[in-house]
Parts: C-alpha cells; sequence; structure tokens
C-alpha cells in the first residue's frame, strides 16, 4: 500500500446507452456526458450496447488507458429492462455466465476489453423527481 493511505483510486464515469440506427440516442447522452463532464473531477467516456460506437469496450479501453483504477457504470436508462438487467452486465463481465438463456445477440458483444481495475456498475435513472421536472416543464410549453 502507498504510504499516503488517502490515495483514492483513479475514477472514470462510463455512461451507456442502447444505440441504434438514428442519431438522436447518441446526441443525446452525449450532451448529457459534456453537460456532466464540466462538474465532474474525473473522465467520463459514453459507451453504447449496440450499434453506435464507442462501444462499451471500446469505451472501458478509452478509460482504462487514461490511467483509471475504478470505472463506474450508469446506464442512461429510465429503467431497469433485460438490457440494464443482463446485456449491459454479460458485456461488462458481471453476469459470471449465469442466466445465459436471457442474453441477446448484439454486434458488440464479441469485442473484449483490457481493464484489470474494479468496476462498478449502479442502478438506472428511476424515478427521480428530476426527471417529472422535465415532464412538468415539457407540459407547460404544450400547453
Amino acid at each position: 500500500m502507498d504510504s499516503n493511505s488517502n490515495q483514492k483510486p483513479k475514477i472514470g464515469v462510463l455512461l451507456v446507452g442502447h444505440g441504434s440506427r438514428l442519431p438522436y440516442g447518441e446526441e443525446v447522452i452525449n450532451g448529457i456526458a459534456d453537460i456532466y463532464r464540466k462538474e465532474a473531477d474525473h473522465p467520463v467516456a459514453v459507451g453504447f450496447m449496440n450499434m453506435s460506437r464507442p462501444s462499451i469496450p471500446e469505451a472501458i479501453n478509452e478509460l482504462a488507458a487514461m490511467g483509471v483504477e475504478k470505472i463506474i457504470v450508469t446506464p442512461v436508462f429510465l429503467a431497469h429492462g433485460v438490457h440494464t438487467k443482463h446485456d449491459i452486465p454479460h458485456i461488462l463481465g458481471l453476469d459470471n455466465g449465469a442466466e445465459g438463456h436471457h442474453h441477446h445477440e448484439h454486434e458488440h458483444e464479441h469485442e473484449e476489453f483490457e481493464f484489470d481495475g474494479e468496476i462498478v456498475y449502479t442502478e438506472p435513472l428511476g424515478a427521480d423527481p428530476r426527471i417529472a421536472e422535465i415532464i412538468r416543464d415539457r407540459v407547460k410549453s404544450a400547453i
């Protein structure tokens, strides 16, 4: 251990989107990442489960190349579903091969990443009052 025991591991953040043939999801997640980067004290990467680039493994490699030791992965989805519960953990190597029969084929899934640090996978966005606030704004602007 380092003599400086309050040395925290270098953190990287990975925001995960679904990915699409259309550009909108990519634009939104990259926009969210840019807003978050302005106040974050750590590198922030974006990775997509499917179709869009960079893939999740590419994004992990990008953070690993910056020397991060711990990656916090947040799925930018409202709720849990098959993607957040099975596909993304599978790509991250966090599912220990369990419940593979739920797994869907994705073209990114056979890609490998080189990272031997810790990966922490968080909950999706969920029923957060800040999301209700956005809905309130949308409704107000439509009245």
